[in-house]
């Protein structure tokens, strides 16, 4: 009890309006996670399973299932937990969600971009998501599965496809951004990290990715160079894991961490919590893309006020300036599959 209530409480103070909510009990819920026996999708789990506000996790794969839920469900937390296996078990792990969080996928190795997995990933999200669409079209659906800046506007396709489509219900997970970009930005300000609050906006890769460093609370004196020397750390900070592990795996362990800390804020918000606030990539009118992560207010209704970028740097508007047309090109590319298969 100790160690997870240290957890939890590790989780709770990762920032502003973040962390395993850990006061009055919420209304439980369900949350499915889909590509749960993966890399990402374990520590994910093992995570959802902490959460006070989950009364039921279904974790979801082609194989496997069954045992990380049976491994999970000795947790001595409240949640239920059970393990569904193959496309004819997914129905049921579906079925009555509030959350489904989506990390299936082929992850990166190196020399490849998030791009390289668009093949591969693309289908699977869009198998995925149909089913969502069909057995729990009013859920909140959180897509992990990279390129996030192509999988969210196919998953947007198929569920307009469907009939169901939400725009204030499907969120790309751009939450790992914000982690690294706090992390590294108060490592050299010399910071508390659990009091710093950095916003990123864009997309979730490469030069799309741009923490607003200029926008960070509490305000520390570094110069252009250091500045800079973060912006590009922060955009390649998935290159760092993957060349870090010599070909032996991607960033799981801080993406799960992420992708808790994210559905964790949908619950809350879910759940009527106030000003729950997250940088995520939503349909959205802040910029000319149909498609752009900026702040955003979860409540009952998923995504229910998206937030403007404020004022920027020059550095920074000349970042936003140059990602416009690589993030419109992989919307596009996201939006011609849905289209063509």
């Amino acid at each position: 009890m100790a160690m997870r209530a240290k957890i939890a409480s590790l989780l709770s103070k990762a920032g502003v309006a973040r962390g395993l909510a850990s006061d009055a009990a919420p209304p439980l819920r369900k949350v499915a996670v889909l590509g749960a026996a993966g890399g990402i999708g374990q520590p994910l789990g093992l995570l959802m399973k902490m959460s006070p506000s989950v009364g039921e996790l279904a974790l979801y794969d082609i194989a496997g299932t069954p045992g990380v839920a049976a491994d999970i469900s000795h947790v001595n937390s409240p949640a239920q937990a059970r393990g569904y296996a193959g496309e004819e078990e997914l129905a049921d792990a579906l079925k009555g969600a509030d959350v489904v969080i989506i990390p299936a996928g082929v992850p990166r190795k190196p020399g490849m971009t998030r791009d390289d997995l668009f093949a591969i990933n693309a289908g699977i999200v869009k198998t995925l998501v149909s089913a969502c669409a069909k057995h729990c079209p009013e859920a909140l659906l959180n897509i992990i599965s990279n390129p996030v800046n192509s999988t969210v506007p196919i998953a947007a396709q198929i569920l307009k496809a469907h009939g169901v489509y939400d725009p204030k219900r499907l969120f790309g997970v751009t939450t790992l951004d914000v982690v690294r970009a706090k992390t590294f930005y108060a490592e050299k300000a010399g910071l508390d990290v659990n009091k710093v609050d950095v916003p990123v906006v864009g997309g979730h890769a490469g030069m799309t990715i741009l923490p607003l460093f200029s926008q960070a609370t509490p305000k520390a004196s570094l110069d252009k160079e250091t500045l800079e020397a973060l912006t590009k750390r922060t955009q390649e900070g998935g290159t760092e894991v993957v060349q870090a592990k010599a070909g032996k795996g991607s960033a799981t362990l801080s993406m799960a961490y992420a992708g808790a800390l994210f559905a964790d804020a949908c619950l809350r918000g879910l759940n009527g919590a106030d000003d729950v606030v997250e940088c995520t990539f939503v349909e959205s009118d802040v910029t000319e893309l149909p498609y752009f992560s900026s702040k955003v207010r979860l409540g009952p209704s998923g995504a229910e006020e998206i937030f403007g970028l404020g004022a920027l740097s020059d550095y920074e508007q000349e970042g936003l300036k140059a990602m416009i047309p690589e993030l419109a090109s992989s919307i596009e590319k996201g939006i011609q599959f849905a289209k063509e298969n």
